[in-house]
């Protein structure tokens, strides 16, 4: 087995030009697939309420819930840095919180790490969770509210060959460094485009990842797991532009059982034939 992840680890990659590769898991089974595949990071996502649950928004998950679902990611997981979001809650209510929540993370589901949303918001944060022993993976990025203060239209933003204001890269950079400055482990650039991407890559010493919006100009990539795989149930309506698609798949083998069972024959796999 190689040797397991370290951040660390991923600050040598990023002096070395080495990507780094993080996916997004919420159980055990694909968390140990992620593993397998060599992944240095599982990113356990408080997207899990709206993606696997079914959640009317990511603001409505829970700790109890994020800690269940880290647990199971982590007993998945015996090489990658297992990162767990903080969901909305703990962060906004006091720095204090925010240290108790992952505290919590570490102790009650093994977290590496943990990721704050919206951290230019919450520097005191960053820094008291990193001063608690506790790495961070501090989240930020081109946003709507981001595009409107600098009159920017946030839509033309992604189209090829936009252009930022300096205004606007100039911002991100301050971000990104003050963030560093706090004392995070790593940087998600959210809508990083090609522009900000690069600048804020090259001014600062620790690795940027980006997820959403993201390029190949970062020191690596995330990517959640179940998009990757054409998981969604929406796809069966609308083909996705993914590396598989599981949910045509599954649509197919659950058909052929509904047959099957209809038709009185066995159902394949069942130990009790």
């Amino acid at each position: 087995m190689a040797d397991r992840v370290t951040v660390p680890a991923l600050h040598r990659m990023k002096e070395q030009d080495r990507k780094i590769v993080g996916v997004v898991a919420w159980d055990f089974q694909v968390a140990r697939i992620a593993d397998r595949a060599g992944v240095e990071i599982v990113s356990v996502g408080d997207s899990v309420g709206v993606n696997l649950w079914g959640q009317r928004n990511p603001l409505e998950v829970t700790m109890e819930q994020m800690l269940i679902v880290a647990q199971a990611v982590r007993r998945g997981v015996s090489r990658a840095l297992v990162s767990v979001d903080l969901p909305f809650g703990p962060v906004q209510e006091s720095t204090g919180a925010a240290v108790k929540a992952a505290i919590r993370m570490v102790k009650e589901a093994g977290a590496d790490l943990v990721k704050i949303d919206a951290a230019p918001d919450f520097p005191e944060a960053v820094a008291a969770v990193t001063q608690a022993g506790i790495p961070v993976w501090a989240q930020f990025g081109i946003t709507p509210q981001t595009a409107l203060r600098h009159g920017v239209d946030y839509q033309s933003m992604f189209t090829a060959g936009a252009q930022l204001p300096a205004s606007m890269t100039r911002e991100l950079v301050g971000q990104a460094q003050q963030l560093e400055a706090a004392g995070a482990a790593l940087l998600d650039f959210s809508n990083s485009g090609p522009a900000a991407g690069p600048a804020v890559t090259q001014a600062v010493t620790i690795p940027v990842i980006g997820g959403a919006g993201g390029g190949p100009w970062l020191d690596g990539r995330v990517r959640m797991a179940h998009a990757a795989i054409g998981y969604a149930a929406a796809t069966l309506d609308d083909k996705p532009d993914t590396y598989a698609y599981v949910a045509q798949t599954t649509l197919d083998v659950l058909s052929a059982v509904a047959e099957d069972v209809r038709g009185g024959r066995h159902i394949r796999g069942d130990v009790c034939q």
